[in-house]
């Protein structure tokens, strides 16, 4: 055999244990990668904030047929009190959100734009 074949010979053969050994990782990596997100919740069945916004406003007697949007208000917002406008098919509220406490829900007159 020619020498220059031996030494790829040999290069091959002292590259080959790192080949299997990075293909082995490479598997247990794929493999825990795709356990994880089977695992995960799919995004198309997960709430939106208008829903949850809605839920809360639901449970303390408000009517909220089919929520649109909820929208945070920065302006009103707080640290620890979270503002939202949510708009709904049948009328618009502004909740505040605040730590283990009964939202304060006010009902907007008109529609807002």
């Amino acid at each position: 055999m020619p020498r220059h074949l031996r030494e790829e010979v040999k290069q091959h053969e002292r590259q080959a244990p790192i080949e299997r050994a990075r293909f082995k990782h490479g598997k247990a990596l794929g493999a825990t990668i795709l356990a994880a997100l089977i695992g995960m919740p799919c995004s198309t069945n997960s709430q939106t904030p208008a829903d949850d916004v809605a839920a809360q406003v639901r449970s303390q007697g408000y009517r909220c047929d089919r929520p649109i949007t909820a929208t945070r208000d920065v302006r009103h917002s707080k640290p620890d009190s979270v503002v939202w406008v949510l708009k709904c098919v049948n009328a618009a509220y502004r909740v505040r959100l605040d730590p283990d406490m009964a939202a304060r829900v006010t009902k907007f007159k008109k529609l807002p734009h």
